[in-house]
């Protein structure tokens, strides 16, 4: 079953110069090992459409994983007019990516995110 990442993990995001990074952290481990099948540099890379070269960092033991974007921000935020390609706003962009979980583990994370909205 396909769900967008947002059901499974939360993201954050900077820039520093001409390169930006992202987040990912997942809600529950029974689903990073999904996401880090299917979130690969390269996958990545092509969802985005503006590095060069991205750079994925795992760190198992909190379930994340970082994206560095190398030559991502037209030189960077102070040498460019397009005010809207901050890093800081490029992790909500990412849950949007769709990820392939079992069905049952997809019906759980819908479920949970759906009690967090109700309460």
């Amino acid at each position: 079953m396909e769900i967008a990442l947002r059901y499974l993990a939360h993201s954050r995001s900077g820039d520093k110069g001409n390169i930006f990074n992202v987040g990912v952290f997942a809600y529950e481990p029974s689903a990073y090992p999904y996401l880090v099948e299917q979130l690969t540099a390269e996958k990545v890379c092509a969802f985005y459409k503006v590095a060069e070269r991205v750079d994925r960092h795992l760190a198992d033991n909190i379930c994340g994983m970082n994206f560095v974007m190398h030559n991502a921000l037209a030189g960077g935020v102070s040498r460019t007019l397009a005010l809207d390609n901050y890093g800081k706003a490029m992790s909500s962009a990412i849950l949007r990516m769709p990820i392939d979980l079992p069905e049952e583990l997809a019906e759980q994370a819908l479920k949970r995110f759906s009690a967090v909205l109700q309460s």
